[in-house]
């Protein structure tokens, strides 16, 4: 269900929230923009539109749609591999792949694809969200430590930066390790819920520019920061490179969705709110579409963002209307003073706002259950090998393999008795079970499809022509609820077989869609009666009584 569709701006707590809020989100914004490479007014746009149009569109009470710093990184990959070199053509396409990512969502939406971001494995997020971290922190080393480096992927920096430290500026590097103290130190007092510890950072940072004192440590400030709102235009770009853009965007698309809904959901869940998947998608893909015509950043549900406004004691949607009417007052009035934030504390901010994914013990469930750990490792190290954004896509491609891996798996469970009741378990967990005489009943454990059934099948001929005096067949079929053309065409395949052996097939636990699609295949070794019973004891008993007509039909009759 959707959440209430009109936001009512005049609570109390929502002002406080959305005032509160602001002074974090204006300059993570300036930051997020350094980490894609694009100028703060890129940044400063995706904010504004993020939070007004998710505001009058999206579900979430908590959700703070920006730039997002997975996104940015993603971004500056991005447009560094198809167009390296002139920033005007890296801000035009970096437009276009915004603008893409909209459509996506766009399209998302409208055939309803809200369980999308669901064919990302958990596990490869935690490992590409702790090598993204990683990556985006040693990422702004060099800002705050005054070098210049000639490479980007993170193997080669961080051995630029290890071979360069006689000439790091230690003023740089106290000051934002200072910075990132304060963030976490003020962050857990209450008194900064009214007044956000990055707002008190950047204050202290600008007054330290303005008194000089930054001139004279060689600490750089961010600069001049030009704030202009253009007429909404799509970017002038060859058919080669918009189509090298759909490809970005996809991947982009994907990334972003799973973030902000993994985002969005655990603070609905915590709170007991309603949302709506298709409605979040649609909102997410109309805030990504006018962010790309107003040349803008990618936007998402950043974790960290909606954090805040939670903590905050925001209500409703509200709060995030009135963090973007603040925000653009601040971005009218303030930027001037913001152009004088020095680079160190933008890079606290960064680091601080990653903080809470740069933690290994993310990764620790996976050991402990001994699940997916080889999964989670892949994605965490295909970041820092292949680079941000061949990293993102060896984590997308691993996880659609793991769950091809896992539905294409051909395991079959035979299933006995269980005493003297109407249980039937799988005999090789349970070995006190016991399979009527003459039956054999298998269970494939996983839903069929095109890509396991012919060894499912296989699997089960195998078992039959290892059973002797073999009468019956019960396939339960609890996992299949449809079942594609392939697998039909197995499924009758496989009922010939059992004739041809004289055995009978019984099918049990066979859904209402499947049995629809049985009546209309018609299949003389599949009459209506070989898939009539609901459960397994059901099959059984049939099969029985099948067998005792049959013999009875034999039997001699004595006068």
């Amino acid at each position: 269900m959707d959440a209430p569709s009109t936001p009512r701006p005049f609570r109390a707590a929502d002002w406080v929230a959305g005032l509160s809020i602001a002074g974090l989100l204006l300059p993570e914004a300036v930051a997020y923009s350094g980490i894609a490479g694009l100028p703060p007014q890129a940044g400063v746009v995706a904010l504004l539109v993020g939070l007004f149009v998710y505001g009058l569109l999206g579900t979430s009470r908590f959700a703070i749609v920006s730039a997002t710093s997975s996104s940015a990184a993603v971004l500056l990959a991005a447009t560094n591999s198809a167009v390296p070199g002139e920033l005007a053509m890296r801000v035009a396409f970096g437009a276009g792949i915004v603008v893409l990512t909209g459509v996506f969502f766009l399209i998302a939406a409208a055939a309803r694809l809200g369980a999308v971001s669901n064919l990302i494995a958990k596990p490869v997020l935690r490992g590409f969200a702790l090598g993204l971290a990683l990556t985006i922190v040693v990422k702004q080393i060099p800002k705050v430590v005054d070098v210049h480096t000639a490479h980007s992927d993170f193997l080669r920096l961080s051995w630029e930066l290890v071979a360069s430290v006689g000439h790091w500026n230690l003023a740089g590097l106290a000051m934002a390790a200072i910075g990132v103290a304060l963030l976490q130190g003020l962050g857990h007092w209450r008194a900064t819920r009214a007044v956000p510890a990055a707002l008190l950072v950047i204050a202290a940072g600008i007054a330290l520019d303005l008194a000089g004192v930054c001139r004279q440590w060689g600490i750089d400030a961010v600069g001049p920061i030009d704030f202009k709102l253009m007429a909404p235009s799509l970017p002038e770009l060859s058919r080669e490179l918009w189509l090298r853009m759909g490809e970005l965007a996809f991947a982009m698309a994907l990334i972003l969705y799973a973030e902000s809904y993994g985002s969005i959901r655990t603070f609905a869940l915590r709170h007991g709110d309603l949302i709506s998947a298709n409605r979040d998608l649609m909102a997410l893909g109309a805030a990504n579409l006018a962010s790309g015509l107003f040349q803008g950043m990618p936007v998402g549900a950043g974790f960290s963002a909606t954090s805040a406004n939670e903590a905050a004691g925001a209500q409703s949607r509200a709060a995030g209307l009135i963090a973007g009417g603040v925000v653009l007052l601040a971005a009218i009035a303030l930027l001037p003073w913001i152009a004088h934030t020095p680079e160190p504390l933008l890079a606290a901010i960064v680091i601080h706002a990653v903080g809470h994914t740069l933690n290994p013990g993310s990764l620790r469930p996976y050991f402990s259950w001994r699940r997916d750990r080889l999964v989670a490792l892949v994605a965490f190290v295909a970041v820092l090998l292949l680079g941000v954004l061949d990293g993102l896509l060896a984590a997308i491609g691993v996880s659609l393999l793991l769950l091809l891996r896992g539905m294409s798996t051909a395991h079959v469970s035979w299933l006995g008795r269980l005493g003297e009741g109407h249980d039937f378990v799988d005999i090789a967990r349970h070995p006190e079970a016991r399979v009527p005489t003459g039956m054999l009943i298998a269970r494939p454990d996983t839903p069929l499809f095109f890509g396991n059934v012919e060894a499912v099948f296989s699997a089960i001929q195998a078992k039959l022509e290892q059973v002797r005096g073999l009468d019956h067949v019960v396939l339960v079929l609890e996992e299949s609820a449809d079942l594609d053309g392939t697998s039909i065409e197995a499924l009758c395949d496989f009922a010939a077989h059992v004739h041809q052996r004289g055995a009978q097939l019984t099918l049990a636990r066979v859904k209402d869609r499947l049995r629809d699609l049985l009546d209309q295949v018609r299949s003389g070794d599949l009459p209506p009666s070989a898939y009539a019973a609901w459960s397994v004891d059901d099959a059984v008993q049939q099969a029985q009584r099948a067998g005792a007509a049959k013999v009875d039909s034999v039997t001699p009759v004595l006068l």
